[in-house]
């Protein structure tokens, strides 16, 4: 179960960059108003199953590993 929940995490940061290719597709103005927003809730759901499956202690990895306060400290460490 937990190879699903990292699965389905994958899954949903690849519908999330998704969502930033719509403004570029062939499409009409109402078709990538219906698509865009689709794609961020299908991303959030997908997240959200994927963290349940995987559990509390991966979540809270990669929620640390996210948080901007983390990458910032991470990336002053590797300038000196």
């Amino acid at each position: 179960m937990k190879k699903l929940g990292v699965f389905l995490i994958i899954v949903s940061f690849l519908v999330w960059l998704a969502v930033f290719a719509v403004p570029f597709l062939p499409l009409t103005l109402a078709q990538k108003a219906t698509i865009a927003p689709g794609l961020a809730v299908s991303g959030e759901l997908l997240f959200w199953c994927g963290a349940l499956l995987v559990g509390k202690e991966v979540a809270a990895r990669y929620k640390q590993w996210l948080n901007p306060r983390y990458l910032w400290q991470r990336y002053h460490r590797r300038q000196r």
